[in-house]
């Protein structure tokens, strides 16, 4: 039967996909819309698994606070290029909308969440038919805060990276907020105080120094005193509250110091700090090849 190009037109704008891709969707479906509608859908998962063994590391990091729940959550692409186009943002904001309004509590749970009549696993794939790239929800976390605490969110480098973090404290605001998650997003660490760090992470450290330190011809005694000296230094760089503070140039005052100036009894209950890609291989490009495949 014959196709005509309005139809065509209309399949594209309806599902994204490719002027030819519609075209034989609707030849297929003899002309019924809605069978082709669902034939691209099927091409779309077939794409989508084809894609599935792709590296997807770039992407961004998408975040909101609804009251006293907060969400962070990345999802990933292949490339930059497409992590800043309408389509991805668009994208990862429904799907921050979706997980905060239905909380599942993990990220099978997520997938199957239903987003506009589709669930996000098939919403993904429907995404990874229409722009040509694997996609990914690879993380996402709920917090909650609890009674008398406050959250705020920092976002830097486009979305790269964000913190979400609960303080509490009569005297705390936005600014003192900002201040602690900038902190956070430049130093990157991972336990709030030096004494949540694990001993088998502390005895791992200490074996490595006395390695280094042995060779010195010190006496038992004074490594060890040496050793307590570093491990100290080592939980406290890694620690937020025993970090130097970045907004004080001297250096000398830390996290901790600075909070205790704003409020004495102000602690800082939990934080969260996501980057996009962060422990995944990056995707490595060969456009030689690529273009001598496309020649093929």
């Amino acid at each position: 039967m014959s196709i005509n190009a309005q139809d065509v037109k209309t399949l594209r704008e309806k599902t994204g996909a490719g002027m030819m891709d519609c075209k034989k969707a609707l030849t297929e479906s003899n002309g019924n819309f809605e069978e082709a509608v669902d034939y691209l859908k099927k091409q779309g998962l077939a794409k989508a698994v084809k894609k599935g063994g792709r590296i997807a590391a770039d992407g961004l990091v998408f975040s909101t606070i609804a009251g006293s729940t907060g969400l962070v959550l990345e999802l990933n692409c292949e490339t930059d290029f497409v992590a800043r186009t309408d389509d991805f943002v668009n994208f990862g904001n429904q799907l921050v909308q979706t997980i905060l309004k239905n909380k599942p509590t993990s990220l099978e749970e997520a997938l199957a969440v239903k987003m506009d009549e589709r669930t996000i696993e098939e919403s993904l794939n429907d995404k990874i038919a229409k722009i040509g790239e694997k996609l990914s929800l690879r993380r996402f976390k709920i917090v909650t805060a609890k009674a008398g605490g406050k959250l705020g969110l920092y976002s830097h480098a486009g979305g790269k990276i964000a913190v979400l973090l609960e303080v509490t404290g009569d005297k705390i605001d936005d600014e003192v907020i900002r201040n602690l998650a900038m902190q956070i997003t430049a130093m990157s660490p991972q336990y709030t105080d030096k004494s949540e760090v694990p001993q088998d992470i502390l005895d791992r450290e200490k074996e490595i120094q006395l390695a280094q330190l042995i060779e010195s011809g010190k006496p038992a005694n004074i490594l060890e005193k040496i050793i307590v000296g570093k491990l100290d230094k080592f939980a406290g760089e890694m620690s937020l509250m025993q970090q130097s503070y970045v907004k004080d140039s001297s250096g000398k005052t830390s996290v901790a110091a600075y909070l205790k100036t704003v409020d004495p009894q102000a602690k800082v209950v939990q934080f969260l700090r996501y980057e996009v890609g962060e422990g995944l291989e990056k995707r490595k490009d060969d456009f030689a090849q690529e273009v001598a495949s496309m020649v093929k």
